[in-house]
């Protein structure tokens, strides 16, 4: 059982550096999932932030959690691309004829996008850092924060191999993060729902990005959390345990 083990982790070790190398050789990757949020949160903090009212005199610590959130949603469009050009070019096909565990070519991808994405998500810190974002957060509260992105991270890219293994095109496979980028915009994440109609904001405050924004936001002010970590955690792990599933299955598929 340990040799099988052993064997699983070594190969997912192996598929994600191969990923990792196609990442680090085209850079623009990384570059462009940071650069969309980033463009983002200088155009809300320095020309929209004096219009809107959120309660808070530092807005762009009141915008960060949302452009995290948008960022991971672009990011995993990646996973999704390079997931159907590996199926589209008969990659995965050459790798289940090697004695590889076959989980391991999902899983390599899976990594990749979890990697990946946290490079981006410092990046932008970083830059929201420079912008004069400042937490009173503890470490406790940056590691739940941490727990919580990547969850949401490994949601989506569950999401993203399905997308990747059943698109028909490369614009197919990539098109489904487009709503869920548009999804924060239908939040608490650049103002509160107070100020929205009724109907849109019944469904701001009961979607999963509201209640994920919300508890980081909260974490990182030091504010009580109250019940939105536990509804956060809720709908990442939800997600995530759905879209394994429905991943698998379609892997499964590709497989025979």
């Amino acid at each position: 059982m340990e040799t099988v083990k052993s064997h699983l982790f070594s190969d997912i070790s192996v598929m994600l550096g191969r990923s990792m190398r196609h990442i680090f050789r085209s850079m623009d990757t990384i570059v462009t999932v940071c650069i969309t949020p980033i463009a983002m949160m200088l155009l809300f903090v320095y020309v929209f932030g004096g219009a809107i009212q959120t309660g808070t005199d530092n807005y762009v610590n009141y915008l960060l959690p949302g452009i995290l959130l948008i960022a991971i949603a672009s990011g995993v469009s990646y996973t999704a691309y390079r997931l159907f050009m590996d199926k589209q070019r008969g990659i995965i096909e050459r790798f289940h004829s090697m004695p590889i565990a076959r989980s391991a070519v999902l899983w390599g991808h899976v990594l990749t996008s979890l990697v990946s994405n946290v490079i981006s998500l410092v990046v932008i810190i970083i830059v929201a850092l420079i912008m004069g974002f400042r937490s009173s957060a503890g470490v406790l509260p940056w590691l739940a924060v941490t727990g919580i992105l990547v969850l949401f991270t490994l949601a989506l890219t569950w999401l993203a191999v399905i997308a990747g293994l059943s698109g028909k095109s490369v614009e197919g496979a990539s098109a489904f993060s487009y709503p869920l980028i548009f999804l924060p915009f239908i939040s608490s994440a650049f103002v509160p729902t107070d100020s929205m109609p009724k109907v849109v904001r019944a469904f701001a405050d009961n979607q999963p990005v509201t209640s994920i924004v919300e508890a980081i936001r909260a974490l990182l002010s030091g504010q009580p959390v109250g019940n939105n970590i536990w509804i956060a955690l809720a709908w990442c792990v939800g997600i995530m345990l759905v879209a394994y599933i429905f991943a698998m299955r379609a892997y499964k598929r590709k497989a025979t």
